[in-house]
């Protein structure tokens, strides 16, 4: 995004209609020079300790670039932990993720005007030669309709903009001639074929080579797309069109949000995440402003912006007071659904929403914007990064963290506005954070478990196109930047489209379809610039006094309106019954549970069924107490079913080159030392022989002292660990045989003893999966040695480490300071984010025996250490201590060959409940408005 400022007047009228709509839009979304507020409240920054951190930035772009060019390029991504370029179909399958993959250098395209804003114009000139010479925009992969609009077609065009820039000013690119104008317009029509829908919405994916529905294309089946990859199109499509003079391309974008807006929620104004492209019926009903609906609302306002349409500020209007409204919770943002708006969805957040208080600058509404943002630093500064999704009570829901930029983007914008010095000294957390903790020796690594500190071999293009892009913008001063960046206004990933496309190629209909859906009062529309005295009443703490009563909010106290159905009882009424107090014994609580309309079944197994009818209950608001004890009882249930699994371990490398910033995910045993109650164990590995660890070794005095390394295979892993103990090792690291297998896919399990008495083994034993295991193999094979840290989380580096680091960077590069490589740091365990249903952490017993009694272990068998929990301090007593993780289950397996099986998924041991699913359908749609 960009400051759509220019030289209006804050405070003016905004002219309604008109030739100058360009005029209208920059108005109305004026923004707070940041010269022009208050630095009260945090110190302020100098100008020196700016162009430091903006230095910094530098540095830190020529690290991730730089290893992605010399390593990677022309593959779509770099892994920056193998040191190698991702490439679709040569890579295990990531599902949804690799859609965003084309074999189109993907980075090296998003990457393009990034290297014009940090200054990196010879770079830019070298880049462009080579996107032209070397990318291919023909392959016979199918990709994201959305990923390759935002990503793919919005870095052409960023780049084609900032192209003809530099080439008017006369230095660079003067070979020039709309190069890559003509590759974003071929991409184009290679994505038009997906708009051929009776709906007007786009199929979510297309084959670039064979387009749609074709035997050859492997797509076109599809029924279903999110409201966010359906209705964000509109700049790039837009752009394209007013760039070329083609306007089918704009045409369909609009086609696409008349349809979205057509089939909004009536009563509550809401969209939901999931639309069918065929039908228009919605397929999931709850609606929020983070993943599958984000840039929906962005490109509605951003859109008023660029092409001056006043429909679309209208219709952003209407959304956002929906939004604020009902999904609105200061500080928090919960999802609702679309036809109960009063009803919460979903008891967590994503990551995805830390864009949404940026949005609100532009808007103008500062107050909530920052509210929203302190929560969201908060829950930063607990884990270092911010989760892909977390509770309302601030646990870790999700724990991955792959580099998302949105909260640098929302940082820069409040910064922007109110010019409060706080905000630098966020983003400069934010740039000690990436070189702490996700800073490796080929890039920067993304976070698989912000509590183990654990990585991904993963480098997301999003990271090198947006996330340097708003830190050295946050710390640049105008004379800084080659050129001005109010002249153009960002897409959702950041690339820079230039504001005088408003007036340029106006060949496309520009029908007011909002008034025929709703009456509109236009009073409640901001038709004029932001005013400072509105934003900041004469108060210069301003921004410091909203902030102020969220600073312990993370960890000391229950956030604002979490259940807002429990306001209504604050007058005296009694609260709604809890989960965590249920009994199924107290006769009062039974009652309550047939006035929610909840039934309660005993099972012969001594198990509880409840299931809960809305239509039975005794009335909406009883209804509404009933689903939300369902959804708390799941959540609990799901709570003490993973406190009896032992959490995921952390292998980290910390000898040279690495220094600790390399942390691989593990699995622990049940046996041998416990991670999570001793001091971690430090030493140099050294492969045992043989190598299966199942007889007596024979190197024992290459062992001695060291940790040895195992394959797996062959015999149990407690008689591994027996036979390496013996020969003097201080702990085990059993490596899978399985070649190619990965924590990335597959999911973590404990390893389980042999059915006996286990308590001689005292040394730690951790499992790591063949593509992390032979990450630790490569050291070994280039630097000989190689020391490793197995704990149950990262540590962070000591002095003797930063004083060795430091003394080889010397040597390494000009560019690096030891200030600039620090190292890899905290936390606690592992939840895989694409597959929230899955059990990220299981039980296997490793063996070549066929007799099961040996062999496996049973649940009832399998002894565990809960993971410590910490319980949230209560205000009023009203929080629930609920992780929310995604279901833990437990699995024995015998033999670890290739071939054996990975065992069966053993049932929930609490309650079980039925037929929920169905029972909140039929509650949402109890009360269903006709469309």
């Amino acid at each position: 995004m960009s400051e759509a400022g220019g030289g209006l007047g804050c405070g003016s009228p905004v002219p309604q209609r008109g030739p100058w709509s360009l005029v209208a839009a920059t108005a109305a979304l004026c923004l707070v020079s940041a010269t022009s507020v208050w630095t009260a409240g945090a110190a302020p920054m100098s100008r020196e300790e700016k162009q430091k951190l903006g230095n910094q930035v530098l540095e830190m772009f020529d690290h991730a670039y730089g290893n992605y060019m010399e390593h990677a390029y022309p593959a779509d991504e770099l892994m920056p932990l193998t040191c190698r370029g991702r490439v679709r179909g040569q890579e295990p399958s990531r599902g949804d993720v690799d859609d965003a993959l084309g074999k189109f250098s993907l980075t090296l395209i998003d990457s393009l005007d990034t290297l014009v804003v940090l200054n990196k114009t010879k770079e830019f000139e070298d880049a462009v030669r080579k996107v032209l010479r070397d990318v291919n925009l023909d392959n016979d992969v199918v990709v994201s309709v959305f990923e390759t609009n935002i990503r793919v077609l919005g870095g052409l065009l960023g780049g084609h903009s900032l192209a003809i820039m530099l080439k008017e000013k006369g230095e660079y690119m003067q070979w020039y001639n709309d190069e890559l104008l003509l590759m974003a317009k071929q991409l184009g029509y290679k994505l038009l074929p997906a708009f051929n829908t009776t709906s007007g919405l786009p199929y979510p994916r297309i084959n670039l080579k064979f387009g749609i529905r074709k035997p050859e294309a492997r797509t076109g089946t599809e029924t279903d797309t999110c409201t966010a990859c359906a209705g964000t199109l509109i700049l790039e499509f837009a752009a394209l069109s007013r760039f070329t003079g083609a306007t089918i391309f704009e045409e369909y974008a609009r086609k696409a949000l008349d349809f979205l807006w057509e089939k909004r929620q009536r009563s509550s104004n809401l969209v939901g995440v999931t639309i069918n492209i065929h039908t228009g019926d919605w397929v999931r009903k709850d609606s929020g402003v983070g993943a599958g609906i984000d840039s929906y609302y962005e490109y509605l306002l951003k859109a008023y912006v660029l092409l001056g349409d006043d429909s679309f500020l209208e219709r952003f209007n209407t959304h956002y007071d929906a939004i604020m409204r009902y999904i609105s919770q200061p500080p928090l943002l919960l999802d609702v659904h679309i036809h109960k708006p009063m009803l919460n969805a979903r008891t967590w957040m994503d990551a995805l929403l830390a864009f949404f208080p940026g949005l609100q600058v532009l808007k103008g509404d500062i107050r909530p914007a920052i509210e929203t943002h302190e929560m969201l630093y908060q829950v930063i500064k607990k884990h270092n990064f911010l989760p892909e999704a977390f509770t309302t009570d601030f646990r870790v829901h999700w724990a991955q963290h792959p580099l998302r930029p949105e909260f640098a983007e929302s940082t820069y914008f409040l910064y922007k506005a109110t010019g409060d010095p706080y905000y630098l000294e966020v983003g400069k957390t934010l740039i000690e954070n990436l070189n702490k903790y996700a800073r490796v020796p080929c890039g920067f690594a993304a976070m698989k478990d912000v509590r183990t500190g654990s990585h991904e071999d993963r480098m997301d293009s999003f990271f090198l196109a947006e996330m340097f892009k708003y830190l050295y913008l946050l710390f640049a001063d105008k004379e800084d930047i080659i050129f001005d960046i109010e002249d153009y206004i960002f897409t959702t990933e950041a690339h820079l489209l230039p504001l005088w496309l408003s007036t340029t190629n106006q060949r496309v209909s520009k029908k007011n379809t909002t008034s025929e859906y709703t009456e509109l009062d236009d009073s409640n529309f901001d038709w004029t610039c932001p005013n400072t005295q509105i934003l900041f009443p004469n108060d210069p703490l301003y921004a410091q006094s909203i902030r102020e009563p969220l600073k312990n909010v993370v960890d000391k106290s229950c956030p604002r309106g979490i259940i807002r159905v429990e306001e209504s009882f604050r007058s005296g009424a009694k609260p709604p019954l809890r989960a965590r107090d249920f009994m199924a014994t107290n006769p009062e609580h039974l009652e309550i549970l047939k006035k929610m309309g909840v039934s309660l079944i005993h099972l012969k197994d001594g198990r509880v069924q409840l299931v809960q009818h809305a239509i039975q209950a005794a009335s909406s608001i009883d209804a509404e107490d009933g689903l939300r004890f369902m959804q708390e009882m799941i959540e609990l249930s799901s709570q003490q079913q993973k406190e009896q699994q032992l959490p995921p371990r952390a292998v980290q490398i910390v000898s040279h080159p690495f220094f600790g910033r390399v942390v691989l995910t593990a699995g622990p045993a049940q046996f041998g030392l416990d991670l999570s109650k001793h001091k971690e164990t430090r030493g140099f590995v050294a492969s045992s022989k043989p190598y299966n660890g199942c007889s007596e070794l024979t190197n024992p005095e290459a062992v001695v002292g060291k940790i040895a390394l195992i394959q797996r295979g062959q015999c149990m892993f407690a008689e591994k660990a027996r036979n390496i103990q013996n020969a003097g090792a201080i702990g085990g690291i059993v490596i899978d045989d399985n070649e190619g297998s990965s924590s990335d896919t597959a999911p973590l399990f404990q390893m389980a003893g042999d059915g006996k008495d286990t308590d001689d083994i005292k040394i730690p034993m951790l499992f790591l999966f063949s593509k992390e295991g032979s990450i630790i193999l490569d050291a070994i094979r280039e630097y000989e040695e190689v020391e490793v840290l197995l704990s149950d989380k990262a540590k962070d580096r000591d002095p003797e480490m930063e004083n060795e680091e430091q003394s080889s960077s010397e040597n390494d590069s000009q560019n690096q300071s030891a200030e600039q490589i620090i190292s890899i740091s905290q936390a606690v365990d592992l939840v895989d984010q694409e597959s929230p249903e899955e059990s990220s952490l299981s039980s296997h017993a490793d063996s070549s025996s066929a007799d099961p009694d040996s062999a496996a272990v049973s649940p009832a068998e399998q002894t565990s250490n809960p993971s410590e929990s910490q319980e949230p301090t209560s205000l009023d007593g009203e929080c629930t201590d609920l992780d929310n993780q995604p279901q833990e289950q437990s699995e024995t397996e015998e033999d670890s060959s290739p071939n054996a099986s990975w065992g069966k998924k053993v049932q929930p041991i609490d309650s079980i409940l039925a037929d929920w699913n169905e029972d909140i359908e039929a509650f949402e749609m109890m009360e269903k408005d006709e469309l």
